[in-house]
């Protein structure tokens, strides 16, 4: 059996962009989206339509989550049966009763975006921060940065189940930046540089079919890493990689059996917002009705002191 290679000699000499906003700065890519990236976006607004694209919490059909992540559970605090006789609701002057409830969840564990100090290797996080900044809490290029700047811009949907004639790319199924190309050609869009990228798989709805099977076979299908996919992202200046599916890529490099290869080329190297597990159904069936697969988008996770990730609803308009 052929041993993986480590991250540092398989990303040997790939590009990055460590510096280029100067050597404090912990939201990387996003730095593309300027005023008129917003206002490129906005000017795509025609009907004023909204999808969001957060998956529900607490899904009664179950929530997907990164192997070894559990599902957020909410407790119910107060609800009516506090004031029932010989509770401890609360007494208001007035006689107000009220609910209340908690959650417990991972913070990247339902529709989230990833910090770019998330992942790592060779003891350094996003823009060369020391990996020990991560310690008790990311010190450094934490999900806080992201969520007080905000992402909004031109975005595009690049629906890779429908090109390919699928309902759902099945587990391990790879693609890469010219498959990307030709999907855009032949929705008639053109990715154009400084665009936020959504890529629609429908893999989860393999999740929702069997879930038992979804997590035996575990393996997402996704971009696969090359150095000519690195390049064009970086030509591109791609701010915010979008997907519907829990890892953005496919999940083990089918060439060299590493795992998560984009996260570190494409997140820790080029400072590349991930967001991952969207619902991006209702959004795909609108484009395929009316034939418009650009949009504006605008996200912003919440604000989590030192967090790796964060919840975050995001909102396209069309």
């Amino acid at each position: 059996m052929t041993t993986a290679p480590d991250l540092t000699e398989l990303l040997a000499g790939s590009p990055s962009n460590w510096g280029k906003w100067g050597a404090d700065d912990e939201v990387g890519s996003l730095n593309y989206l300027t005023a008129g990236q917003v206002l490129a976006g906005v000017g795509l607004i025609k009907k004023g339509e909204l999808f969001t694209l957060q998956r529900l919490i607490g899904d009664p059909n179950g929530d997907p989550v990164w192997p070894g992540r559990s599902p957020a559970t909410r407790e119910m605090i107060l609800d009516e049966s506090n004031w029932d006789e010989g509770g401890d609701g609360p007494a208001f002057p007035g006689g107000l009763h009220y609910a209340d409830d908690k959650i417990n969840a991972f913070l990247q564990g339902s529709t989230q975006y990833d910090a770019l100090g998330h992942v790592w290797y060779d003891g350094q996080i996003y823009n060369g921060y020391d990996a020990r900044t991560t310690v008790g809490g990311l010190e450094k290029a934490s999900v806080e940065p992201i969520a007080q700047r905000g992402v909004a811009g031109r975005a595009v949907l690049l629906d890779m189940a429908r090109h390919l004639g699928v309902a759902h790319l099945e587990a391990r199924r790879t693609f890469d930046h010219t498959d990307l190309e030709k999907c855009a050609a032949a929705q008639g869009i053109e990715i154009k540089p400084r665009d936020i990228l959504l890529i629609r798989t429908n893999h989860l709805d393999l999740f929702f079919e069997d879930e038992s099977a979804f997590y035996g076979d575990f393996c997402e299908p996704g971009l696969v890493y090359s150095p000519e996919l690195v390049n064009w992202f970086q030509d591109k200046e791609i701010p915010n990689l979008v997907t519907d599916t829990i890892a953005n890529e496919v999940t083990t490099d089918p060439h060299s059996g590493v795992a998560l290869v984009l996260h570190n080329a494409l997140m820790r190297n080029l400072g590349i917002a991930f967001t991952e597990i969207c619902d991006l159904e209702k959004l795909a069936e609108d484009c395929a009705a009316d034939g418009v697969y650009e949009f504006f988008y605008v996200a912003a996770p919440l604000k989590i002191h030192r967090a790796t990730g964060a919840p975050v609803n995001p909102v396209v308009i069309k």
